[in-house]
């Protein structure tokens, strides 16, 4: 299975941390914005998520999707036009008023169809979401104001804010194609862009918020690594008790081998640690010291820099000293039932 590793020589960064490790005499100062940038993220300020979950290709899916955020009827949806939906079967008429089913229709084209090409969305499916003690009405605000910003009267859309797992998430649907006839899509440069805006405006309403690259703030663990650590502790996943089982197999012949991605994924903390490093001097030039000091403590807790497989195979470890250790731990392996 292929390894996301972010290279920041390669793709930019909302922080440009690498950058300063390179840089030449006469280097620009740092503005103030940058300062307050690089304070937010030492100071590991909550940062903000924006998830593409998807997006349906068809009427159902559509239709499914706004049942599921509408919570079948519980909930409220608020649509671009400011009206608030709840009753039963909502989304048949949504559906209708976005004019989803002629987009249906137009796409099936006889070319598409011989080719055996998917049909493109009809609608894109994103969340926002901060963690848990963030005021969801000041989440939900933020939402609101970054949906009329970005996708008002171009983009029709319909928002619900939900609180009941642990941290206050809002899922936004927007329709694909503007009602000018152009296509949404979003890119890698996009999301950057969309954190940037989401972070400020829960910061204008009091929020601390923050927008930065995993790999700049130095956490080396997986996206996914809770949630496949709970997977394999309720032994909800298949697939992970079989990854759990093979770095245990690996463990116990000895070791785990070094993997591909690993040079690059120590080759991208170094540039990290470089730039931090070379930032820390620039803020001490500039006469924020304590700031300067707050950066070096910062890159000195980094922890090294570990793969998927590293990763498992520490949980796996780590699991059976507590259970030698008689402290609760389970003996069995992740994903074991």
């Amino acid at each position: 299975m292929p390894k996301r590793v972010v290279d920041l020589r390669e793709q930019g960064a909302i922080l440009d941390i690498a950058s300063y490790g390179r840089r030449g005499p006469g280097h620009r100062p740092l503005t103030s914005a940058e300062v307050e940038h690089v304070s937010r993220t030492v100071r590991r300020v909550p940062e903000v998520m924006i998830k593409v979950s998807g997006g349906a290709r068809s009427l159902r899916g559509v239709q499914a999707h706004l049942d599921y955020i509408g919570r079948e009827g519980e909930g409220v949806i608020e649509t671009d036009d400011g009206a608030l939906l709840q009753e039963k079967g909502f989304e048949k008429a949504l559906v209708k008023d976005w004019d989803l089913d002629l987009d249906e229709h137009r796409r099936h084209t006889q070319r598409a169809v011989a080719a055996g090409r998917k049909p493109p969305k009809l609608v894109h499916n994103l969340v926002f979401s901060m963690p848990k003690g963030t005021p969801p009405d000041k989440v939900h605000a933020a939402v609101k104001k970054f949906a009329t910003e970005k996708f008002a009267l171009q983009h029709r859309y319909a928002m619900a804010l939900h609180t009941d797992q642990g941290h206050p998430h809002v899922h936004v649907v927007v329709k694909a194609v503007s009602e000018q006839g152009e296509r949404l899509n979003i890119r890698k440069a996009t999301l950057r862009e969309w954190r940037q805006d989401f972070a400020q405006y829960l910061r204008d309403l009091g929020v601390e918020a923050n927008a930065t690259e995993r790999a700049v703030r130095g956490e080396v663990r997986l996206q996914k690594a809770t949630g496949i650590h709970r997977a394999m502790l309720r032994g909800a996943s298949t697939l992970w008790r079989e990854r759990a089982h093979s770095v245990a197999r690996a463990l116990a012949s000895g070791g785990l081998r070094p993997e591909p991605g690993r040079e690059r994924l120590v080759a991208t903390q170094r540039d990290v640690v470089r730039g931090w490093n070379a930032m820390a001097q620039l803020l001490d030039d500039q006469g924020h010291r304590e700031l300067a000091m707050v950066v070096r403590r910062f890159v000195e807790r980094m922890p090294p820099p570990q793969s998927e497989r590293e990763w498992i195979g520490r949980e796996l470890q780590a699991r059976l000293a507590r259970a030698r250790a008689g402290a609760g731990g389970l003996s069995r392996t992740p994903g074991d039932s």
